[in-house]
């Protein structure tokens, strides 16, 4: 048994077998639409309403999410792989440009992009944010439910791909 700091690696590698849920942020600043690809996403609470998003502490939408305090989150359906994938690209461009043809409405209290064809959307302000290594966790009170709960199968991460619907 090794009692020494955990590998970074193995540590990835370890992690990697667990399956996550993939869903949407994104926030709409006085400019644009910023979005990303997000499968740290946690309940906290219920009263308040509260979840919990990982993100990475250097990265753009963490600043922008603090700068703005508020964002919307859409739990993406089975179906929804290529959006993941365009949001977790690295020099993504306008969150709007990568929805075209894809139904989409602004959530009412942050103004941020929920999609139509998701699973749910939520309606968050920033509570918080915790530093957590080299990422954060956000504290996000839900404040609406612009998209109700639907029925389709979610998208899910498992060893580093997504997975879509299953085989009929």
């Amino acid at each position: 048994m090794n009692s020494g700091p955990v590998d970074a690696a193995d540590f990835a590698a370890a992690l990697r077998q667990y399956a996550a849920g993939v869903a949407l942020m994104t926030v709409r600043d006085g400019i644009d639409d910023v979005g990303t690809t997000v499968t740290s996403v946690t309940s906290v609470s219920a009263v308040p309403p509260l979840v919990a998003v990982g993100l990475t502490a250097q990265g753009y939408p963490r600043e922008v999410l603090e700068d703005v305090g508020r964002c919307a989150l859409t739990v993406l359906a089975a179906d929804q792989a290529i959006l993941a994938s365009r949001f977790s690209s690295a020099g993504r461009p306008s969150a709007r440009h990568l929805l075209e043809s894809v139904p989409w409405h602004r959530a009412p209290d942050s103004a941020a992009i929920v999609l139509d064809g998701g699973l749910v959307g939520l309606d968050c302000r920033l509570d918080r944010v915790v530093e957590a290594g080299d990422h954060v966790l956000a504290l996000l009170e839900v404040v609406g439910v612009p998209v109700p709960p639907g029925d389709g199968d979610p998208l899910l991460r498992f060893r580093g791909r997504y997975l879509g619907p299953p085989a009929s």
